[in-house]
């Protein structure tokens, strides 16, 4: 037993060692093929797919990540029916366009859980359109993708909101999870979170999604930020009007943050974007961006893409000239070169250890430990915090910590994550 146990706590210790400079890639949403009214439309009239030329720029620029959205209607213009052939193909080239150019691709299906049925906007739950179908489209998806090594995870829908009760996000988003898996184990799923996936009122109508079941645990979940007075990206104000301040995107961020953090779970902020008629917008996005990349939180900025025009938050640079935006975006390419991927649930081990209340406020409850144990305290950077003894399976006098994420370790083992 106690061999046993030694092989598991040297296996824990070096997958965190591997883990232990993980850094995930900030990108750019690459809007054009989710352009359009006119379903399923024409290509190249209605909608167009990015290019070429346009991947050269943003890799030039060192945004590595990028979020393609894309319509159900038009790659499966008959519910429950065989995937377009053409659009599938329009995919696959930029797929293979990013591959070859080291970039990692997000496929976004930009539905917020409708579907365009002979002209009329059917939801998910209704007569015509059901969870089964949605299902049956990534199931396929899936067979399609399931080999190309560059998908960074598949969005399975983009902002769902005011859903049927008969057809709940967490239900719909489970079954795309299970038909997905049927085909594909590797890839990583996305699932944005309800109400417009609002980071802000997250734990309000998102909560719930901390209980989804994938049987590959590679779940990653996605929220969405913008810093106009109504959260909507529209930005029909100026600064001052829309209500804003330089850490406003870090305030509407950090329930989604601290929600990630408590729960253990991955996360990813799928779009964030604003205008550049006053600088202090720019400072707000440099102050975010800094904020997500030391939480090992990364995004894809909303929007590039060659169909833009004037769009007041595109970063498609006029000629040779880059967007002001672009400045900050290039200050911030990775998360932090100290983030790490610090989830024990993943890893079988015969030393169980219960750590609880967490989040905490002055002490932790150690359940599994000995009296008389040190216990050191770190946070997120590595650096060591506070040290102290277990008493009674307790470890007193955390009031004097920050809030933040702390990592415990006893003989320099690792030993959980907490919140404060």
């Amino acid at each position: 037993m106690k061999q046993k146990t030694t092989f598991a706590y040297t296996l824990f210790l070096l997958l965190l060692a591997f883990q232990t400079t993980a850094q995930n890639p900030f990108g750019i949403n690459l809007a054009g093929a989710d352009f359009g009214s006119n379903m399923p439309g024409t290509f190249g009239v209605d909608y167009t797919y990015p290019t070429a030329s346009e991947l050269d720029y943003y890799k030039s620029k060192g945004l590595t990540l990028i979020r393609l959205p894309f319509k159900w209607e038009r790659i499966q213009p008959t519910l429950n029916g065989s995937l377009n052939l053409n659009e599938l193909q329009r995919i696959k080239t930029v797929l293979n366009s990013a591959e070859n150019r080291d970039m990692k691709v997000i496929l976004d299906l930009h539905n917020y859980c409708r579907y365009k049925l002979n002209g009329q906007e059917m939801i998910i739950g209704s007569s015509q359109l059901n969870i089964t179908h949605i299902k049956d489209l990534w199931t396929k998806l899936a067979i399609e993708f399931k080999d190309y090594s560059n998908i960074w995870g598949y969005g399975i829908m983009n902002e769902p909101h005011d859903l049927l009760p008969n057809a709940s996000w967490f239900d719909t988003a489970q079954d795309i999870i299970n038909g997905i898996r049927t085909q594909d184990a590797q890839t990583s799923i996305i699932v944005a979170g309800d109400s417009w996936s609002s980071a802000e009122r997250w734990l309000q109508y998102s909560d719930n999604l901390k209980n989804l079941n994938d049987t590959s645990n590679k779940l990653i979940f996605e929220a969405h930020v913008y810093f106009d007075n109504d959260a909507s990206g529209k930005y029909d104000a100026n600064y001052d009007a829309e209500g804003a301040y330089p850490n406003i995107g870090i305030d509407r961020v950090a329930p989604f943050v601290n929600w990630l953090q408590a729960n253990n779970l991955n996360g990813f902020v799928g779009e964030y974007g604003v205008p550049a008629d006053d600088n202090r917008w720019l400072t707000a996005l440099d102050n975010f961006l800094d904020y997500l990349s030391q939480n090992c939180i990364n995004g894809t900025y909303w929007a590039g893409g060659p169909w833009w025009g004037n769009y007041i938050l595109s970063v498609e640079p006029d000629g040779s000239t880059d967007k002001p935006q672009m400045a900050i975006l290039e200050k911030h390419l990775s998360t932090t070169s100290t983030c790490k991927t610090l989830s024990s649930n993943n890893i079988e081990s015969d030393i169980k250890f219960q750590l609880f209340p967490n989040p905490f406020n002055d002490h932790i409850v150690i359940k599994g430990i000995e009296s008389g144990a040190i216990i050191n305290i770190s946070d997120l950077q590595g650096r060591l915090v506070a040290t102290q003894v277990v008493e009674n399976s307790t470890i007193m006098n955390l009031d004097g910590l920050h809030s933040g994420v702390y990592i415990l370790k006893y003989e320099n083992k690792f030993i959980g994550r907490v919140v404060k």
